[in-house]
């Protein structure tokens, strides 16, 4: 079983001109059109189960509608192929309420993007949503690290994940991007052997930068991510791919020929997150 525990899609309306913006911010190359139906698509061709859609809440009022859609979305698809989870904005002072309904909803989970959402993560407005998020068993996945396209400010540090981690003691804090996107060392100082989990979202080989476009961003190589697998354990690693800012189909076979054991790869390509998520309470058809 493969579960990609990190996508995005975008509204069907607004799509085009979403990934346009963010390529131009970012400079990677998009490998879908942005749209639910892309995803669908390359989920088949790529040989994965399931994908997990991740919506991003950039404004408090955007909440309730992307819940909502994200309700119906995992509907739609009855757990083939294609799940989501739910969103939340740390303005919310109904947040509470809006996680009670992503708990009913069975959204097994939430998205926080520090940097689009503009705190820190270890503001309070964060932290109570962890916690509470963490009452109700409920995943939380985190963009930790630099933002490619928004890398001035770092709202999400190792050292703001171990103030998390001492206030909060989540047991379902997910880390995308190997616990914090280009700042590695410090994950592996800092972050590795605590009780939280990372994903390998954008995180390993090349970037597939658009033409004429190139950066001074670079991603782990096989050698340095094997490293940090080790020191964290593969019991605490997701696999994820950030799609469609990278390519499923070449995600999975990185992880299939990479330098670790095949129980270490079967454990991050799909059975950590069927066990965290309790995947097969939804009576899962994968494709």
């Amino acid at each position: 079983m493969i579960i990609d525990i990190h996508t995005h899609t975008y509204p069907e309306k607004i799509a085009g001109k979403a990934v346009e913006l963010l390529v131009g911010r970012s400079g990677a190359k998009a490998h879908t059109d942005g749209t639910l139906g892309g995803l669908k698509l390359s989920t088949a061709n790529a040989g994965i189960d399931i994908s997990v859609v991740l919506p991003v809440v950039t404004s408090p009022k955007q909440t309730e509608h992307i819940n909502d859609v994200a309700a119906a979305v995992s509907a739609q698809f009855n757990g083939r192929g294609i799940f989501s989870f739910g969103g939340i904005h740390p303005e919310n002072d109904n947040y509470k309420e809006i996680l009670n309904f992503v708990s009913r909803e069975g959204l097994k989970g939430i998205k926080l993007h520090p940097d689009y959402q503009n705190v820190f993560f270890d503001d309070i407005k964060c932290k109570r949503i962890i916690s509470y998020a963490t009452e109700l068993g409920l995943a939380v996945v985190v963009h930790a690290g630099t933002d490619i396209g928004l890398p001035q400010v770092v709202h999400c540090t190792p050292d703001m994940v171990c103030n998390v981690l001492d206030d909060v003691k989540p047991d379902k804090l997910i880390l995308a991007h190997m616990g914090g996107w280009n700042m590695w060392d410090e994950v592996y100082e800092k972050l590795c052997g605590r009780d939280v989990f990372f994903d390998t979202a954008f995180s390993v080989g090349d970037i597939d930068w658009v033409e004429g476009r190139t950066g001074d961003w670079r991603l782990l190589d096989p050698g340095k991510f094997v490293r940090l697998v080790k020191r964290h354990g593969a019991e605490h690693v997701l696999f994820g791919t950030d799609s469609p800012w990278a390519d499923q189909e070449y995600s999975v076979r990185m992880i299939q020929n990479i330098g670790l054991t095949n129980d270490e790869k079967n454990m991050i390509l799909g059975e950590n997150a069927k066990k965290l998520l309790f995947f097969d309470d939804l009576g899962l058809q994968y494709i």
